[in-house]
Parts: structure tokens; sequence; C-alpha cells
């Protein structure tokens, strides 16, 4: 199979993010034009949000499928979308929630809270308009394919050339992963930072990335319940 090289995937990598950015975002400004002023004081909006992540993600995929079509090589082998042994699924299933657990027990024992403000904010603007189920899809479905799709599909797959390669790799996709949730304060962009190490470990040694799809669906999923614990409970 014919791969791109280092600095071209990372440039075809920056293309697809910057194309669904500004895709997503000029529809959006398009259709709420005339409540600019509304957008800015409640910048979290769940509706929002929800129609930039089921806009851009796609996009972002459209132009990694068109960079791969390049390379004429077949999407689903370039970007890992074959199932692992059973042994990577039970140790990435494991894996999984024994991180969420450590992280919610640290977070709990430093008096951080496990739902953050941009968390509720979605959640409950979103509930306000009847978003809540397109909210869930974006958040569970959508945006772990976008996001996979970039960085355990295509980057992990220009950058993890050789063995000695693969833990740099793994690194560096995650800070970039992380990197971009501006969203959340210091101890959510370092939380998605382990879990990104750890998905990047598991695509490494299952050579999967539709498992790292479903963990990092299941992720979400976790943070979805919380949110919905947080705010129909415990306020």
């Amino acid at each position: 199979m014919k791969i791109w090289g280092y600095w071209t995937t990372l440039a075809w990598a920056v293309l697809a993010f910057l194309v669904g950015q500004f895709v997503a975002l000029a529809i959006l400004v398009w259709w709420r034009a005339g409540d600019l002023s509304a957008l800015l004081q409640v910048p979290y909006d769940g509706v929002l949000v929800t129609l930039f992540i089921l806009i851009s993600n796609p996009v972002t995929i459209a132009v990694i499928a068109l960079a791969i079509w390049f390379k004429r090589a077949a999407i689903a082998d370039y970007l890992a979308l074959a199932w692992p042994a059973a042994g990577i699924v039970k140790t990435g299933l494991a894996g999984l929630v024994g991180l969420i657990a450590l992280s919610d027990a640290l977070l709990y024992l430093f008096g951080r809270p496990l739902v953050t403000p941009f968390q509720v904010q979605s959640y409950t603007t979103a509930a306000a308009e009847g978003w809540l189920t397109a909210m869930a899809v974006g958040a569970i479905i959508v945006a772990p394919a976008g996001e996979e799709a970039m960085f355990r599909g295509f980057l992990f797959r220009g950058w993890a050339r050789t063995e000695r390669s693969t833990w740099p790799a793994i690194i560096v996709i995650s800070l970039l992963w992380a990197g971009l949730h501006v969203q959340y304060d210091w101890t959510g962009i370092v939380q998605i930072f382990v879990i990104g190490l750890f998905l990047g470990w598991i695509r490494w040694r299952g050579g999967s990335t539709l498992f790292t799809f479903i963990l990092h669906a299941l992720f979400n999923l976790e943070g979805t319940l919380e949110t919905v614990l947080q705010v129909h409970f415990f306020r």
C-alpha cells in the first residue's frame, strides 16, 4: 500500500480539519446570521455544537478519503477498518473502564468537577430546544468517527511506519488530539491526552481503528451519562 509521507500526511490532516471547520462555521453563520450577538453570549449552545459536529466531521472524513483515493489505496485498509483479535477487545474494554474509574476518582479526590461547564451548558440548551437525540448522535457516533478517522486512522498510518516510530507517533497524535479540545480546562485536556495514549496503543496492538472508534464512542457515552446525572440529580 502506498502511504503519504510524514509532512504530506500532516498537510492533508490540517487541510481536512480546516475545511471541515470552515464549512461548518460558514453554514452556521449563514443560518444564524441575524442572531450573532446571542451566539456570543452562549458559546456552547447545544444546537450549534451539535450542528457543528454533524457538519464538520463528515467533511473532514471526505477530505481524508480524497487523500487516500489519490494514493489509489483502499480506504478500509488505509484507515485499518478491521476487527481486532478477541484478546485486544477484552484488554481495550477493561482498560477503558479502568481509566475512566481512575480519572473520576482523581477528579473527585482533588475537588475537580466530573462534568465540565461546556457539557452542562451544551446539554441544557440542547434539551430546551428538543435536540438531545441529535446531540447524542453527534457526540457518541459522529465526533468519534471523524476524530478516529483523522488521528488513529490517517495520521497513525502516515506516522507510525516502524516499531521505533510508533510511540513517538502515538504521543504526538495524542497531543494534537488533546490540544484541539479547547472547550475543556487543563484537567480535561490531560484526561483526553491519556485516553489518546491508550487508544493509540490499542490501535497499534490491535491494528484496528474500527475498535478505537468503539472505545472512543463508549468514552463519550460515559461522559454523556455523567452529564445527564449531573444536570438532573446533582445540581
